[in-house]
């Protein structure tokens, strides 16, 4: 019985199992002998052993020490993933982007090897369904094809109807512009956009329609963003010049001069109203569409539904075309429409959609295609959405500067260097314009918008996989 009333100093207090333990031991001898008390003491000390660490593991992961970590601290304990991409989250991706592997193979699902791992660890060999299992898992580079072809990819015919739909609703514009004011000086507008470039993915669903403004060249004159107090390169101002020869009312949009400069937001109001007196209802029933303007919007839009389950926005976009052939159009700043009310947007797009083309030309390469890949992920993937065609044109142009392999078989990889690319430059916060590196064009994305599309494509490179599924919450993103 000595092991009750023994010293118990410098022991952990655990409700009497310790002394319960210790007197087992003590009279072990007495029943089970030196040999018998030896195995029991073994056993014994190891199941308390896993009491002790089990009383001692931490409530919560701001308790835990961090010396002398124990086997059954799992990474549970610790709390879920990142949310946002901090300043210390920034410098860990910077550095692992340097150490991801990027080539497709290394993407290429294991299913096979550890299918045949477990059919060894049973004792035979793999079984045919195993194998059929592991190669009908494809790799990365026929997902992709097989994601462009089904998901990417828009039938010629679906294609050719909505720009039909959005050639008669153009029609009616310049028919009723030219009847209602034919005294505005516009030239020919026409039809524009991915539509008509084929790179719209998924659904045939947007058009813009632009409307060239005449402006008198004494006038006016054009001043990039970054010459003014704003300092915004990729928009301009559209300064009203030689008002003591000229005064106000010599030329047709001086009703649009806000501070004496041009306003974008102006020329849109004044199209507003006349769009706004259009019957459209009875224009729909004319060419069987049904047809109303999409309120709020940042631009003049319509939505056209021309058959039962196929819908097409159209983008009214004043624009102007200056002596060195910068093309401006009336969009406005979205983080300070109000603040830059009067500045007019860049367009690239035209110049940008031409050199990846001629790139293609010249090697026969697939950046058109790559550039449909991803730009139907951000358009199924939520999280993903802030992420524009622009922007997209021109990390694939960037990157061109850099990638000399742009064949068929190298879709895979292009593809995981173009994500991987876009990670670098949202950590950095800045996308330079191919075509004029001073605009940045990431600039009107909020700073969390940058955090959540940073993380998200950064957990994306991981499983570049899941990139391609279509359904909502299959990747991760940031509430």
């Amino acid at each position: 019985m000595a092991g009750v009333n023994g010293d118990r100093k410098g022991k952990k207090d655990d409700n009497g199992i310790g002394a319960a333990i210790d007197f087992m031991l003590s009279n072990a001898k007495l029943v089970l002998g030196v040999g018998g008390a030896a195995m029991l003491g073994i056993a014994t000390l190891a199941v308390k052993r896993m009491y002790d660490r089990a009383i001692s593991a931490p409530t919560s992961p701001t308790k835990m020490e961090q010396k002398g970590k124990q086997s059954w601290e799992e990474p549970a304990w610790v709390g879920s993933s990142p949310r946002v991409l901090n300043h210390d989250m920034k410098a860990t991706i910077s550095r692992s982007l340097q150490s991801l592997p990027t080539a497709s193979n290394s993407f290429e699902p294991d299913y096979l090897r550890r299918a045949v791992g477990r059919a060894a660890v049973k004792g035979s060999g793999p079984t045919q369904s195993d194998l059929l299992r592991a190669r009908m898992r494809l790799s990365l580079q026929e997902r992709l094809w097989d994601f462009y072809q089904h998901d990417v990819d828009i039938p010629a015919e679906e294609q050719a109807v909505a720009r039909k739909a959005a050639l008669d609703i153009c029609a009616e514009l310049r028919v009723f512009l030219h009847a209602k004011l034919p005294d505005m000086p516009l030239r020919e507008m026409y039809l524009s956009g991915s539509l008509y470039d084929d790179l719209q993915v998924v659904t045939a669903d947007h058009a813009q329609l632009m409307v060239p403004l005449i402006l008198e060249k004494n006038l006016w004159s054009s001043i990039p963003g970054e010459d003014t107090i704003m300092n915004v390169p990729g928009f301009w101002l559209v300064r009203r010049e030689n008002l003591e020869y000229f005064p106000r009312n010599s030329s047709y949009w001086d009703r649009c001069m806000v501070g004496g400069y041009l306003s974008p937001k102006s020329v849109l109001e004044v199209f507003d109203k006349l769009v706004g007196t259009i019957n459209w209802p009875a224009i729909g029933s004319v060419l069987d569409y049904v047809i109303r303007p999409v309120v709020p919007s940042e631009t003049l839009t319509l939505e056209v539904q021309y058959e039962t389950d196929r819908k097409l926005s159209v983008d009214f976009l004043p624009l102007l075309v200056m002596e060195d052939g910068t093309s401006l159009i009336a969009k406005p700043h979205r983080l300070a429409a109000e603040r830059h009310e009067n500045l007019w947007r860049q367009s690239f797009r035209v110049a940008e959609t031409a050199r990846l083309r001629a790139l293609d030309q010249e090697d026969g390469g697939y950046r058109c295609a790559c550039l449909k890949v991803a730009k139907a992920v951000c358009k199924l993937n939520p999280a993903l959405n802030r992420l524009n065609a622009s922007q997209l044109t021109n990390a694939i142009l960037l990157l061109s500067e850099k990638q000399a392999n742009w064949t068929h078989e190298a879709l895979a990889d292009n593809f995981l260097q173009l994500v991987k690319a876009l990670v670098g430059y949202l950590e950095a916060g800045r996308l330079p314009c191919a075509l004029s590196p001073r605009v940045n064009l990431f600039c009107e994305l909020t700073e969390q918008e940058v955090d959540e599309l940073g993380y998200t494509l950064y957990c994306a490179l991981s499983e570049p996989e899941l990139l391609l599924v279509t359904g909502e919450t299959q990747l991760p993103h940031l509430s």
